[in-house]
This record gives C-alpha cells, sequence and structure tokens, in this order.
C-alpha cells in the first residue's frame, strides 16, 4: 500500500481510500482529503515531519501519522 508520505516533493498524486477511524478520519475528510482528490506534494519539512500538500486549491500541513492513513495511487 503506498501512503501520501510515500509520495516525493513535486509529484502529484490520487487518494484511494482513508484507513483511519474516528475523529482523525473525520477531520481529515473535512480538510478535502477524500477519495478521489488529486493532490501534489509541495514541500517536506527537514526530518520529514509535516508534509506540505496543494490540495482543492490550498496548501495544506499534514503530519506523518495523518500521512500515513491516506492511501494513494
Amino acid at each position: 500500500m503506498k501512503t501520501l508520505g510515500d509520495v516525493k516533493v513535486g509529484d502529484s498524486a490520487t487518494i484511494v481510500k482513508l484507513h483511519g477511524e474516528g475523529a482523525l478520519r473525520r477531520h481529515l475528510m473535512d480538510l478535502g482529503l477524500i477519495k478521489g482528490t488529486r493532490f501534489t506534494v509541495v514541500k517536506v519539512a527537514p526530518l520529514g515531519d509535516p508534509v506540505e500538500i496543494n490540495v482543492r486549491g490550498y496548501e495544506l500541513s499534514i503530519r506523518k501519522e495523518e500521512a500515513a492513513i491516506v492511501e494513494v495511487s
């Protein structure tokens, strides 16, 4: 399974599924990370956390733990 955290800077991918449960999953969906959404990785912090992506026309920074539950293709 390839996750959002595996996507390299400058590359794009499409969200396939969110694997989390409860409040975390709902929070990511509220931020616009839903099945079929295309995004581009803009930059990654020096230690790998957080990851900044461009999704639905805005910049979003998410933690590694959050990126790990977002399956992409």
